[in-house]
This record gives structure tokens, sequence and C-alpha cells, in this order.
């Protein structure tokens, strides 16, 4: 299948993979491992305080590692923000992540906490949304001597870590009630059904694709299905969304994805929740790490504009 994407993306297309690239999981991940630790040793950390800690899980649960980023600039009682990665649930981690969280901390003055959750299929769900209900947990707990305003905590997921975010605001909302100011959610993995009319027509669209999305399904519910499917796993399945924050959500045009986030937006706004949703021509899912495209740089921009406004930076 063609598609129109567009042109500044002409170079990047030819080295990106059309495939099903996670029926081979350890491949994939010694791939991004090896090429996010390239990335992190050219990356410009200077101004920031990077440093690792080991939190306690939810009653049951292991330990979590995440990683505290706070530039020199950010004042006391800051607002937070907790970097949820992406990787289909499977692959990823927080320094294939590395780019976007020191990016954001670069220009918004938070304090960002990027969570190392556990991958399936080894850790189906609910482990990876567990560890990241327990780095909320973490960040409220520990407000004070993290400098942070419990009332400014915003989530900032993308992809199957967007579909984290949303999860882990409805088990927030049924269960503890953490205060969370915004939610931003970018290509969102929400609907385990992969019935909308761009998962069924998306077969061979780079980087992520429909045999990617039913693998990545498979390995992340690890058996359940139809009404064993908790919104807690996959939120599209809600249908209703009352009671949580405001979301930012953004979609690409060649992205299977696209048409669940859509349908995700509205049933907020049908549930009262203020939602902002930008859909972007010619992307497809991930073009963002053409950072040249002019596209991309739109997509930055608004979405720590986005932020910004969510947990009240002027």
């Amino acid at each position: 299948m063609s598609y129109d994407f567009d042109a500044d993306f002409e170079n990047i297309l030819t080295i990106l993979p059309r495939s099903a690239t996670f029926a081979d999981l350890t491949t994939a991940r010694s791939f991004q491992a090896a090429n996010a630790e390239r990335v992190a040793r050219k990356l410009d950390t200077s101004g920031l305080e990077i440093t690792a800690h080991e939190v306690p899980g939810l009653p049951g649960q292991p330990s979590v590692t995440v990683h505290v980023y706070r530039s020199s600039s950010v004042p006391d009682n800051a607002p937070c923000v907790l970097r949820i990665h992406g990787g289909g649930f499977a692959v990823g981690s927080v320094i294939v992540d590395l780019p976007i969280a020191v990016g954001f901390a670069h220009v918004l003055p938070a304090v960002f906490v990027s969570v190392a959750y556990r991958l399936a299929p080894e850790f189906p769900y609910p482990a990876g949304l567990m560890d990241c209900a327990a780095a909320l947990q973490w960040i409220h707990s520990e407000s004070a001597a993290l400098g942070v305003d419990p009332n400014r905590v915003a989530l900032f997921g993308t992809s199957a870590g967007a579909g984290l975010a949303a999860g882990l605001t409805l088990f927030n909302r049924d269960g503890a009630q953490l205060p969370i100011a915004f939610q931003l959610l970018d290509i969102p993995e929400l609907d385990d059904r992969l019935e909308t009319p761009s998962m069924v027509a998306y077969v061979d669209t780079p980087v992520w694709n429909r045999p990617n999305a039913e693998l990545s399904w498979q390995y992340y519910l690890c058996g359940l299905n139809g009404g064993d499917v908790p919104i807690y796993a996959a939120p599209a399945r809600a249908e209703a969304l009352e009671h949580v924050p405001p979301a930012y959500i953004s979609v690409m045009e060649f992205d299977p994805l696209r048409d669940e986030g859509i349908a995700y937006a509205q049933t907020l706004m049908r549930s009262g929740v203020h939602v902002e949703l930008h859909a972007y021509p010619g992307t497809f899912h991930g073009s963002i790490i053409d950072r040249k495209a002019e596209v991309s740089k739109r997509i930055v921009t608004e979405q720590m504009a986005a932020l910004a406004r969510g947990i009240g930076i002027s």
C-alpha cells in the first residue's frame, strides 16, 4: 500500500521497517538498546541533575526503578511529570526514552520522573501498570523531598506508554485518587480489539502496523480476551470516562493507532472531560524520530506548550 507521507520523511523512510518486527523481541530489544547507548553518549545533559531511585512497589509487587531529571533552574514546589515510555508493552526503556525526557526537562521548569516498568510477555498485565502506579504513589509520598507540588502532577506517555497513562488515570480514579492534573497521550495504544478503520487498513506502515499491534496485545494480555479485558488494560473499552484529568491527545495520519486515539478523545469529551486533540498530516507512528522534519518540530513545540498549560507553567 502506498502512503502520502510528508516529503521531509523521504530519507528516513528508506531505513524504517514495515514488517512485524515484534515477532523477534530479542532482536528488537538488542537493536534498541545498542542504538540507545549510542544516542545517550551524544546527548547534552548539562544543567540537569539525573538520579536513579529504587521505589516501593504496590502491595505484593516488587520495587520499581525511576529516573529523576531536574534542571538546575527548576524552583522549589515545581510541577512534576511522570514520563511513561513507549514500546508496545514489550520493548523500550528509560534509556531508549532518554532524548524525550532530557529534551523536555531542558525546556520546561518541571521535575521529570521516568519509570522503568516491567515489560511483557515476561511480565504481562497488570505488571507494567502496577509499576506506573507505584511511581505515581512515590511522587506524591516524596513530594516534599522532591520539591514538587503534588497538585501539579501530570502523566506523559507515548504509544503503549500513553495506554498505560490512560489506564493509570482510570486505576487511580477508582482507587487511590491521588491528584493528577493533566494527561498527555501521544499516539496512544488503547484498544485490544483491533477493529478501527486505521487498524484494519494499515498493515504495512513503518515502525507500527497491524501485525505488530496484534503481537503487542498478545504479549501484554497473555490469554485475556473479550469480556476478561479490564478497562485499565485497554482504556478504549471504557464506555464512560468521568472524573479523569484533562487531556491532550496527538495522533498521526498513517498510524494504525490513529482512530482509537480519536475515539478515546471523543469518549472523554462525551464524559465532560476537557480534551485537546491534534491529528498531524503526512505523519506515521514514531515519525517524530526525524527531528529535522518541520511537522516533528511542530509536534514537540505543541506538546511542550500543552504540558506547560496543563501543569500551570506560565
